[in-house]
């Protein structure tokens, strides 16, 4: 089976954020992996985008009861009617999850797939976490590139 992997990110994102995440859809979709993502705008249309440019899968995973405001990008979609709940669905779904960027929701989904401890996590432009005391928490990997998101993923997902 191929390696899934999640990748999170704001709907509402930078340039830099929208260029990272369509450049890690493409590598991943080049390295043979699946991409699961929310399927919305932002970060989650980049990551199609750039999957689907090298014949990638894409499942989108969508909050509401219809999948007409899903990226057009998406290989198939899966309709949950859940909210935001359905960031479990794509922290629980992956083996590595990719965080891009940082919102409350996408905060949420680093939360979730950190809480399974048995996914990495790894960010770009986005969420690391510090203690009471200033220390960065332990567990998210940070990547300066999207080529390093890649070699961290592949190197997690052996």
């Amino acid at each position: 089976m191929a390696l899934q992997v999640s990748v999170c990110g704001p709907r509402h994102c930078t340039e830099q954020d929208t260029a990272n995440a369509h450049q890690i859809g493409a590598l991943l979709a080049q390295a043979g992996a699946t991409v699961i993502c929310g399927g919305g705008i932002g970060v989650m249309a980049a990551v199609a985008a750039g999957a689907r440019e090298h014949d990638g899968l894409v499942i989108g995973v969508r909050p509401g009861d219809s999948a007409e405001d899903a990226c057009p990008d998406l290989s198939a979609t899966i309709v949950t009617n859940m909210g935001e709940a359905r960031n479990a669905i794509i922290a629980w779904s992956a083996d590595v999850v990719v965080v891009v960027g940082g919102s409350w929701g996408t905060m949420s989904e680093a939360a979730l797939a950190m809480r399974r401890g048995t996914v990495p996590v790894i960010s770009i432009g986005g969420w690391s976490v510090r203690d009471a005391n200033g220390d960065t928490v332990p567990g998210i990997r940070e990547a300066r590139s999207p080529e390093e998101v890649i070699e961290l993923v592949l190197a997690a997902g052996r």
